[in-house]
């Protein structure tokens, strides 16, 4: 979630709506390490798409199963090419922001960031969250709202982003929400093996 808000505070679609943080050289500096983060963020994700496969194990099926894995690793390297375009736009700017946010430069580095991120980063985005929730669904491994929830965003994410690009903050949120699902039903589990495991010993 931060490195997409970071991402779009660094390169708005208007390119007024930069502020004051552009021509200040602490803040900027300080947007620039925040997007160093980015590819911490990316295997962050690339994690918890390897828990979730762990946990479908030999359930997968394998067509949605490569829809799930292409998206997901398409949409960190989206995610990576647009930061490193912002950041390098960012650092461009450097003592000239005034200047440089009239130049040509940051016009095409601003459009090619932003249609990176709405257009094809969040449309890979909404591929994985509908990819997911198909595969919880048929393997059983998520509660019923969460599916639910799952598919909407998914559908809000791949038609609205061009009326209100925030609304891509949903996409983190249901991972969140997911992560923390699979987290407690992992430890659930290996609590319920350890118990059946300590009967079996005592019963032998």
């Amino acid at each position: 979630m931060l490195a997409l808000v970071l991402v779009h505070s660094a390169i708005p679609k208007d390119p007024n709506d930069a502020g004051v943080w552009l021509t200040d050289k602490s803040r900027r500096e300080l947007v620039l390490v925040a997007l160093g983060l980015v590819p911490f963020a990316g295997i962050a994700f690339l994690w918890f798409v390897a828990v979730v496969r762990d946990r479908i194990g030999e359930a997968e099926d394998r067509f949605f199963a490569t829809v799930f894995l292409g998206s997901a690793l398409l949409f960190v390297a989206l995610l990576f090419v647009t930061a490193a375009i912002a950041a390098g736009l960012v650092a461009s700017a450097g003592d000239n922001a005034n200047i440089f946010k009239s130049s040509d430069a940051w016009e095409l580095g601003r459009r090619a960031t932003y249609q990176l991120m709405t257009v094809y980063a969040m449309r890979m985005a909404a591929v994985f969250t509908l990819a997911t929730s198909t595969i919880l669904r048929r393997v059983g491994l998520a509660p019923r709202w969460l599916v639910v929830t799952g598919y909407a965003t998914g559908a809000v994410l791949l038609l609205t982003l061009a009326y209100a690009t925030w609304i891509e903050l949903l996409f983190p949120i249901w991972v969140l929400v997911l992560s923390v699902y699979v987290l407690i039903a992992g430890s659930r589990s290996r609590t319920v093996e350890h118990g059946a495991a300590r009967e079996s010993l005592g019963t032998s």
